[in-house]
């Protein structure tokens, strides 16, 4: 019996098929056994093949599961592992996350994770190679069930930053879910995302040092084009003071520590002070951190007073 039954399947599938697909194509039962007597297809699971007999690569692993609990799709991170292809680094790879309707009972084999999921249809890339939860779904799921905060931020930063998505799609997703874990959290990052904060460095410095602490409203991402285009992740306007968030996210390679060091220069010769701050300053040490821009946003004219946040530790000298 030719292969061209279902070779177009084979291929969509990274070389994993089922049995009903070949069913569906003309390939009888006894022919299946020769096929498997063969080697030309080899048992993964019951019910689900595969065209070698080696170690299955992750897309295939993805497929395997698929296929299993047809009508299934990757989910969570194995979604967003599927949409960024093999390259990208920092995805979980040893176990993939399938999602099925939240009213079936599916049994998976080892290395897969079962999540039941609400009005599948309308959440899945049905034509994609394999099924998946839609980028925004994933992403969302995903933070949600992050560690900490400090990751779900850094997930979603990450995401907009790449372009793969923007807060407003991410917001209209979440206000579609209520029941989601620390949504109110997530909500408030894809705010402040939306208006500019788009490192989780620069978030932290909104969230920690910035507003709870009384100082004035910064520019973000300030586009200056007096020299050219150039960025300045944050300015106060009028107090001639910059301040640079170095968090090396995004700006990890030796040009774009040289564009730094040619923002520096552009800054001097604008009579901008610029000051950086990095993680230390941000997560561990933000009140005093807050501190010292007061202080020099003071020297410059701002005539307001920083405010004592609830985790300013007892004794910390503040700018009067």
């Amino acid at each position: 019996m030719p292969t061209s039954l279902y070779a177009d399947l084979l291929s969509l599938q990274s070389g994993v098929i089922a049995r009903r697909q070949l069913t569906e194509r003309g390939v009888p039962p006894h022919e299946l056994e020769r096929l498997v007597r063969r080697r030309d297809l080899v048992r993964a699971h019951d019910g689900v093949f595969i065209d070698h007999t080696g170690t299955p690569t992750w897309l295939q692993r993805a497929w395997i599961g698929v296929l299993i609990a047809w009508p299934a799709a990757l989910a969570g991170d194995s979604a967003l592992r599927a949409a960024d292809g093999p390259g990208r680094a920092g995805r979980d790879d040893d176990v993939v996350h399938i999602a099925v309707s939240r009213d079936r009972k599916v049994v998976l084999p080892s290395g897969y994770r079962l999540h039941r999921v609400s009005r599948l249809h309308l959440k899945v890339t049905w034509n994609t190679s394999p099924p998946r939860v839609r980028t925004e779904e994933a992403l969302i799921d995903v933070a949600s069930r992050a560690p900490d905060d400090f990751v779900a931020i850094s997930l979603l930063a990450d995401a907009i930053q790449s372009r793969r998505t923007t807060p407003t799609r991410l917001r209209d997703r979440l206000d579609a879910r209520p029941r989601v874990r620390r949504r109110d959290f997530l909500r408030g990052v894809l705010t402040d995302l939306h208006l500019g904060t788009c490192s989780v460095l620069e978030h932290g410095y909104l969230t920690r040092v910035e507003r709870p602490h009384g100082l004035p409203a910064a520019r973000r991402q300030l586009r200056d084009s007096a020299l050219g285009p150039v960025y300045r992740d944050v300015a106060y306007i009028g107090f001639d003071q910059l301040v640079e968030i170095d968090g090396r996210l995004w700006h990890d390679n030796a040009s774009a520590r040289d564009a730094d060091l040619d923002r520096d220069l552009d800054a001097a010769v604008d009579r901008l002070n610029t000051v950086r701050v990095g993680w230390g300053q941000v997560f561990a040490r933000p009140c005093a951190t807050a501190a010292r821009i007061a202080v020099l946003l003071q020297a410059r004219g701002w005539t307001g007073q920083i405010a004592r946040c609830p985790d300013c530790p007892q004794g910390l000298p503040l700018a009067g």
